[in-house]
């Protein structure tokens, strides 16, 4: 019964991640494509994260408020789906904006309720959370890698099937993960607004969202940026799989790098080699060797950062406010942060360089960095989870 729980879930972030692995790298690729200019992409592109802001916290709360989390999984998995059944007939910006909205209110909601179903499974039920997240690298891989070749032969337009045919099936496995009852000793517990009024939960929160503002802008305009600098679908799909496999390999370490390092240890090494990551970026982009290097360090800016950063808000929203906090740090994180940095990043893009965006970006990790040293004051527990 375990094993097939355990399944379940590894077979749902296989096919999400499928999606994002499909939507990441490919999708500014399509709206290029579209001939929009690099301030429209930064906008379309942003809506997904600017949706997180809202979206998440509203189904998180609905989610909490019933304590029927799989119900509102299923829910946003098919209205995302629906939604973006209206891509094959939009064409203008107007059009594709709201078939991205349609789509991205539910969607964003599907994985932050997913996360905390998973971690209340496996809290009794002895899983790896490294583990099975690690099944959602590997749908990245084969989505990034595989179809790259294929939108070569094909063209970038097959891309829409694609996600179409991805969500269907998201839709389709979210009925195997079972609902999980809530512990009945956590009701006692702070509440939500008590807990996000801590300073340590608002540092954490502030330096992830400065974390991922600078990923909104690699999300957003790598495979642009990558593609101008004349390395085909191909590379680029590689160039996005490498790092999802050094991603990967971190995961599998996770029990045993927790052995030596506790989870604010782990979230400030993340952020100082985002500092350096994309400084590469933006400063060698002409040297694959050095795009190669600042591809590997994914490994540490977005794989023992989401692990160090999911398990620590974790520890802060126990019990009913599971679903709440998860939702409010995808929020904060990808929603602000993602939105900010696609928004920006496409601004200074237009105005300046991709070069000058991605170099600039280094910064927002290092601020993040010094926020978590100072702010962070907690001590906290390697979790089973992780062990």
């Amino acid at each position: 019964m375990v094993k097939n729980l355990h399944f379940n879930l590894s077979r749902f972030y296989f096919i999400y991640y499928f999606f994002v692995g499909l939507f990441v790298p490919y999708w500014g690729l399509y709206l290029t494509f579209k001939s929009f200019t690099p301030i429209e992409i930064g906008f379309l592109l942003s809506f997904f994260q600017l949706s997180r802001i809202f979206a998440p916290n509203l189904w998180g709360w609905v989610a909490d408020h019933t304590e029927k989390r799989s119900l509102w999984i299923r829910l946003t998995s098919f209205i995302g789906f629906i939604g973006f059944i209206g891509i094959f007939w939009a064409d203008s910006f107007i059009e594709i904006f709201i078939i991205m909205m349609a789509m991205s209110v539910f969607t964003s909601s599907t994985l932050p309720l997913a996360e905390s179903l998973t971690l209340s499974h496996l809290a009794t039920t002895n899983g790896h959370y490294s583990k099975i997240r690690a099944w959602g690298s590997l749908g990245f891989i084969v989505a990034s890698l595989g179809l790259g070749f294929i939108f070569d032969i094909f063209g970038i337009k097959f891309l829409l099937f694609m996600l179409l045919l991805t969500q269907f099936f998201i839709f389709i496995f979210s009925y195997s993960i079972p609902d999980k009852p809530y512990h009945q000793e956590s009701f006692g517990r702070k509440s939500f607004f008590q807990i996000i009024k801590k300073p340590e939960v608002f540092s954490l929160l502030l330096s992830c969202a400065l974390m991922v503002t600078s990923h909104g802008l690699l999300y957003n305009f790598y495979s642009i940026y990558m593609s101008e600098q004349g390395y085909s679908n191909s590379i680029i799909g590689f160039l996005w799989a490498l790092g999802v496999i050094c991603e990967i390999f971190i995961f599998f370490l996770m029990p045993k790098i927790t052995r030596y390092l506790n989870f604010k240890q782990i979230l400030l090494i993340s952020l100082f080699i985002a500092v350096a990551r994309f400084y590469l970026i933006g400063s060698f982009a002409h040297s694959l060797l050095m795009i190669l290097i600042a591809q590997m360090m994914h490994a540490f800016t977005f794989g023992s950062f989401h692990v160090a950063s999911i398990e620590m808000i974790h520890q802060f929203f126990s019990g009913k406010n599971h679903a709440k906090g998860q939702a409010l740090y995808n929020s904060i994180t990808y929603g602000v942060g993602g939105a900010l940095g696609g928004l920006g990043g496409g601004y200074v893009i237009q105005m300046y360089s991709a070069s000058t965006a991605f170099t600039l970006s280094a910064l927002f990790p290092l601020i993040g960095f010094f926020i978590a040293l100072v702010g962070i004051k907690s001590r906290f527990s390697i979790s089973k989870l992780f062990n």
